[in-house]
């Protein structure tokens, strides 16, 4: 099964910029955006969902998934922005799965020194 995506979400490479298609940005699609297909979103696709082709969906064609086809492209900033941003935001859980799945080089408190 291939990967859906729909028209209407936009992808990025996961890069620091805050304008628009930037990983940092805050507008609809953006990767800091809580808006429907955002980053941090909970809704289908989004960085923080666990449903499939969700940010934190184990499944192929998920953020979490480890296979080497139907790769998810992302819509999150990068891993230890992101990661930050759900511990100030207080999405534990989340930040809690990610960090299970992430390795420590990558987490905020490390990564940020």
């Amino acid at each position: 099964m291939s990967r859906v995506i729909p028209e209407e979400v936009r992808t990025w490479p996961r890069n620091l910029s805050s304008s628009q298609g930037g990983g940092m940005s805050t507008s609809q699609y953006g990767g800091i955006s809580t808006s429907q297909y955002g980053g941090l979103s909970t809704s289908q696709y989004g960085g923080l969902s666990t449903s499939q082709y969700g940010g934190l969906s184990t499944s192929q064609g998920g953020g979490m998934s480890t296979s080497s086809s139907n790769v998810y492209r992302s819509n999150i900033p990068p891993w230890p922005v992101f990661l930050r941003e759900l511990d100030r935001r207080g999405y534990t859980t989340q930040a809690a799965l990610v960090r299970r799945h992430l390795p420590e080089k990558f987490w905020p408190e490390n990564y940020f020194k």
